[in-house]
């Protein structure tokens, strides 16, 4: 009798359905926050790659002009760039702050003429990150 009532048996009792609920539950819930966390750890990558390439952009720029970039789509107009990258925080490439050539210290440095105006660039974001300084000190 008990073996043809396992063999007529054809759905899951509603116990072992949410005993697997439960264990799928518990393994989203261990998976989630690691999941977050790799993906600001992407996010970062991507934010030092950007910076290291508009950075690299201005010293070659500078090598090559004896000043530094007005602007920093003037690094794409002469071809420095291919484009201006995104930031990856802001998700938008408009959003770079640019950081100014210190003032010349010395005269003979004071009489060059033009400099230009952009000597570093940081991230627009207002997020701090994995390592405690915000993103637009990096």
């Amino acid at each position: 009798m008990f073996k043809r009532l396992l063999q007529n048996r054809k759905a899951f009792t509603l116990v072992e359905l949410m005993i697997v609920v439960t264990i799928i539950g518990i393994l989203a819930t261990i998976a989630v926050p690691s999941y977050k966390w790799s993906l600001i750890k992407a996010r970062e990558a991507v934010l030092r790659e950007n910076l290291y390439s508009i950075r690299s952009g201005i010293d070659q720029f500078f090598a090559d002009q004896g000043k530094y970039p007005d602007t920093l789509d003037e690094l794409v107009d002469k071809k420095y760039l291919h484009g201006l990258p995104r930031d990856p925080f802001t998700m938008k490439s408009d959003t770079w702050v640019t950081v100014s050539p210190p003032e010349p210290t010395d005269e003979a440095e004071s009489g060059k003429g033009e400099t230009g105006n952009v000597y570093d660039v940081h991230s627009g974001s207002d997020f701090v990150g994995t390592d405690g300084k915000p993103y637009n000190e990096w």
